[in-house]
């Protein structure tokens, strides 16, 4: 039986041990391929020094944890592990973020709560060197443009300042505007965005990638 190592990269303890479980539960239906977790990671500097110490064969990543955002993460592993077969479980639904994982020639991306029979079929081609992009992620990935590309540059700053929790006097501060300038883009942001209130705004970030989770 081939001996096969896992790093399990997630924030979340429920998240992780389900991917535990998950694996061992593959390996039982004869899989001839024995699967050893030899690390967890909560967060994205975890992620990658782990993979620098063990440079295991998978690594099942979220890309939206504390600390490195997803982009970073795949950049350093590439780098110090080219040769880990990093698939992607991810409750992000951003059309544009999930082709950004496809472009950055991640061995497998699937979605968070999918079912596990497609990466039953899947692992064995990722393992030879294959690659599978999950069909409800496919499905999601045609489901429109880039909602960001609705908004104006000077809105997208203004976006990016309100996820970071910048009040509007701060931001008119630093973008040398008035106050009342940066409230008439944030109010016109939220509505091409049909958002309506700041918590409705963070949550959409975070489905759409643009912020990573937060620890429980």
């Amino acid at each position: 039986m081939r001996a096969t190592s896992v790093i399990i990269a997630d924030d979340h303890e429920i998240i992780r041990e389900g991917l535990r479980n998950m694996l061992q539960r593959l390996q039982g239906a004869g899989f001839d391929t024995e699967f050893t977790v030899v690390g967890e990671a909560t967060n994205g500097i975890e992620t990658v020094t782990l993979v620098k110490q063990h440079k295991p064969h998978i690594l099942l990543l979220d890309i939206t944890m504390p600390l490195a955002s997803g982009e970073e993460v795949l950049l350093d592993i590439r780098r110090w592990s080219p040769d880990t077969k990093i698939i992607v479980f991810t409750a992000v639904t951003s059309p544009r973020v999930l082709a950004g994982l496809v472009d950055a020639g991640v061995e497998g991306i699937f979605a968070k709560g999918g079912a596990t029979d497609e990466l039953a079929t899947a692992l064995p081609v990722i393992l030879r060197g294959g690659r599978h992009i999950a069909k409800d992620i496919m499905a999601l990935m045609d489901t429109g443009p880039d909602p960001l590309a609705v908004l104006t540059p000077r809105e997208r700053q203004i976006l990016t300042m309100i996820i970071h929790g910048k009040t509007n006097p701060e931001m008119a501060q630093q973008l040398s505007i008035s106050p009342k300038t940066v409230d008439k883009h944030r109010t016109s942001l939220m509505a091409k965005l049909d958002l309506h209130s700041v918590s409705e705004l963070i949550a959409w970030a975070a489905r759409e990638g643009l912020i990573a989770s937060q620890q429980p």
